[in-house]
């Protein structure tokens, strides 16, 4: 069988996090024999194509060098709105589904959109069409009523349409009125090989991911002054980078809080597992997310967790006694779950047995027959 992924997000060099777990999947995909061609944007104008690990990777031209900044970053509805971003948007579309149909008129089976937008939008009409939504794209759904306009008749459209997590999958019924039953409910891969529990930590909380409003780390930094405040010192290591960590570095200066606060910026993937040994707990305040890879990451690592009660598809992940306790979106509130955790001498091995749990469901081998049983039922269809 021949497939083509068709994204906005795939990683530009070794290490890059961008899309990380698309190149998993595909991967494991052609380790099990399928042929994948993965379609994605250049990157200031760094484009053409490569062949990973039996992937092949075709990078298309939008717009300028210069204007090609809308992928990859994390940031695409705030690209949308600057002046002129509409024109690179629409060359990507175009790029986008010019290379799509080139691969369909070769011989490609299907195409796999991940996102419905742009890669759902993009697709064209006359292929078979799989979309799996991985949050960021259902959040715009619920926000915007034109959004939600433009996403029917895509959905409508999909012969499969997929998601990373239950809530996630309420999102998109919700909002474009496609319901999608459990057996298409699929997290990403993750290798999960290079995580293990350890019986250690000593390093106090964690968080990890890119430092955007949407993650609210200010929560887990206010969290660590009220603590500090009633006497408990937990040191608090911030991983990842984005467009809000000079806001929280400014937040950490003004409560004092230089001394317990640690920013470590972007680190490579292989550097996450032994960083997650160390910690003690993890800080997982964001909201809506799609799924909340990096709490699952904490439990194959042996690390338990405190969520909020609005993180969305987190609430898959983390229980809400045991491994994990869920949290009001307070600082106060997170404080006392996380004190709770630390107290518990059971904590930390339940989050081991949830490790367990999680690390057969996110094996590479199993996102991948997800996938072929998807791509069966797209043709069939």
């Amino acid at each position: 069988m021949r497939v083509a992924f068709l994204t906005h997000n795939y990683p530009r060099t070794p290490g890059d996090v961008s899309g990380a777990f698309l190149r998993t999947l595909a991967i494991a995909l052609v380790e099990r024999g399928t042929e994948v061609t993965v379609i994605a944007p250049s990157d200031l104008g760094v484009g053409g194509e490569e062949t990973d690990h039996g992937v092949r990777v075709r990078r298309v031209r939008y717009a300028s060098a210069a204007a090609e900044t809308i992928a990859y970053r994390g940031t695409m509805a705030g690209a949308l709105r600057r002046p002129g971003s509409a024109c690179a948007f629409h060359g990507l579309w175009r790029s986008l589904r010019r290379a799509a149909r080139d691969e369909l008129a070769s011989g490609a089976d299907l195409i796999h959109a991940h996102w419905w937008v742009p890669g759902g939008w993009a697709a064209p009409p006359e292929g078979r069409l799989v979309i799996t939504c991985h949050g960021t794209d259902v959040a715009l759904l619920g926000r915007s009523a034109i959004a939600r306009a433009l996403a029917r008749p895509v959905f409508a459209r999909a012969h499969v349409v997929t998601a990373v997590s239950a809530a996630t999958a309420r999102t998109i019924e919700a909002a474009t009125g496609r319901r999608i039953d459990n057996s298409h409910v699929q997290p990403m891969p993750l290798d999960t090989t290079a995580y293990a529990a350890s019986a250690a930590g000593g390093a106090g909380a964690i968080t990890l991911g890119r430092l955007s409003p949407q993650k609210r780390f200010d929560l887990a930094i206010e969290a660590v002054a009220l603590l500090r405040d009633r006497g408990r010192t937990l040191p608090l290591t911030i991983v990842g980078d984005g467009a809000a960590r000079a806001g929280l570095e400014e937040l950490a200066r003004a409560r004092r809080l230089e001394s317990l606060v640690t920013f470590t910026g972007a680190v490579p993937p292989r550097d996450i597992p032994a960083r997650l040994r160390r910690a003690d707990v993890m800080l997982f305040p964001a909201a809506g997310e799609g799924f909340g890879l990096a709490a699952a990451e904490a439990f194959l690592s042996g690390v338990p967790v405190v969520a909020c009660t609005d993180g969305g598809g987190v609430l898959d992940i983390v229980p809400t006694d045991g491994a994990g306790r869920r949290a009001a979106p307070t600082a106060d509130a997170i404080a006392a779950a996380a004190e709770d955790l630390l107290a518990d001498p059971a904590a930390r091995p339940n989050a081991g047995a949830e490790g367990d749990r999680w690390r057969a469901r996110l094996s590479p081998a199993a996102a991948a027959a997800s996938c072929e049983r998807w791509y069966q039922e797209a043709l069939h269809a």
